[in-house]
């Protein structure tokens, strides 16, 4: 579906009797620095044109009513109740938020919100954080505050982390809000200091779906995230490291013997990793495609074998993707486990490269495979400094 917000504003009217005001967050495709954010690494993502829309409106009493477009379905949850954490369904994400600003000692009445979005679930594209933030960025502004990008995205982060129970960083929430139309991200995802980079006029980033879902909240996602703790915990130990980003492949070669095969491997990619979006950068700066399309091929490898959190239908896209003419570069992106594969392809080459990709997917897997053609888009605080929330 593609998200109409005037439909949505109707919507909003028509179940709940008054009008509303409307919010947008974007989705997020990751271009390299996959499963580095959360041991305070580099990554390098961009905002993408599928949204969440969040209409907020208020109550005379403390409730918050939420309805999901998408879903069909309505949902209460009481301002005192949020404490209780979560119930295992979709409102646990704007819930989690609200709980979020509560934490923060930010005040607000009860509402009524009506959720909808474009953004594909399971996909790997961020669909939570673009919930979070879209859901933060209208209770903020109805509790009559403005909260600056490095807050918006801590507090998102922390409703993921701790009311949702899914262990990601703060990569989705930052650059879902923080993101800048034709430009990609470079975060430290430790200081949260960014870098905003070019993409060269002539090339387009194509993300292709498996169609094979994952859920970030339970199974494996989380199990890799523990074994990349427990090796951090390793080299705290032995080394006297606080985080993973400041180890060498040397520190982790010596300590080696004091964790587990799976360990080492998870953090030699992460450490791989942050050297490959920094070789990333100055390749953008470059303006060197083949050089920036070589290091994504090489995160793959790296997030196949020593992450081990790709997957059959996705390893055959990236190798479809890599022999047809114009490509330069492909990987998985997200979290893994299913999910897109994001490709740089030259512009003159896109549509034959989609058609191809489609085909030769289809023909070995028998999965229609959905195909975006995407361009860096603004994220949440820029649509609302541009009139994007009327």
């Amino acid at each position: 579906m593609t998200v109409k917000s005037e439909a949505v504003l109707l919507a909003h009217q028509d179940r709940f009797g008054q009008p509303g005001k409307l919010f947008r967050a974007p989705a997020r495709v990751n271009l390299i620095g996959e499963h580095t954010d959360y041991t305070g690494g580099l990554v390098m993502p961009m905002a993408i044109d599928f949204h969440t829309v969040a209409v907020i409106g208020p109550r005379h009493d403390d409730r918050m009513m939420f309805y999901s477009e998408n879903y069909k379905e309505e949902t209460v949850v009481e301002k005192n109740d949020l404490k209780l954490g979560r119930r295992g369904h979709w409102s646990d994400y704007p819930a989690g938020v609200a709980w979020s600003l509560q934490m923060e000692c930010i005040e607000f009445g009860g509402f009524n919100m009506t959720l909808a979005g474009d953004v594909p679930l399971g996909a790997g594209l961020s669909s939570s954080a673009s919930v979070e933030v879209a859901v933060a960025m209208a209770i903020q502004d109805f509790a009559g505050t403005t909260l600056p990008l490095e807050k918006v995205a801590t507090l998102c982060r922390r409703a993921e982390n701790e009311y949702v129970g899914a262990k990601s960083g703060i990569m989705d929430q930052f650059v879902v809000a923080g993101a800048v139309a034709r430009r990609a991200m470079m975060l430290d995802t430790r200081s949260l200091k960014f870098d905003l980079l070019p993409l060269p006029d002539d090339v387009r980033v194509v993300i292709a779906n498996s169609m094979v879902k994952h859920a970030v909240a339970t199974g494996e996602y989380g199990n890799r995230r523990d074994e990349v703790e427990a090796g951090q915990q390793v080299l705290q130990r032995e080394r006297g490291i606080e985080l993973l980003r400041d180890a060498t492949v040397a520190d982790l070669e010596a300590c080696r013997e004091k964790m587990s095969a799976e360990s080492f491997a998870r953090c030699r990619h992460i450490l791989t990793e942050n050297a490959r979006v920094l070789k990333a950068r100055e390749a953008l700066l470059a303006g060197d495609m083949k050089r920036f399309g070589a290091l994504m091929v090489e995160a793959h490898a790296s997030f196949r074998d020593d992450f081990a959190a790709s997957c059959p239908e996705v390893d055959l896209l990236v190798e479809f993707a890599l022999c047809q003419p114009g490509c330069s570069g492909a990987r998985i992106t997200g979290g893994g486990f299913g999910g897109c594969t994001v490709n740089v392809v030259s512009e003159s080459k896109t549509e034959a490269f989609v058609a191809a990709l489609r085909r030769e997917y289809a023909q070995a897997m028998g999965i229609d495979a959905d195909c975006f053609v995407c361009e860096p888009a603004d994220g949440a605080l820029a649509l609302a400094q541009e009139g994007g929330t009327a």
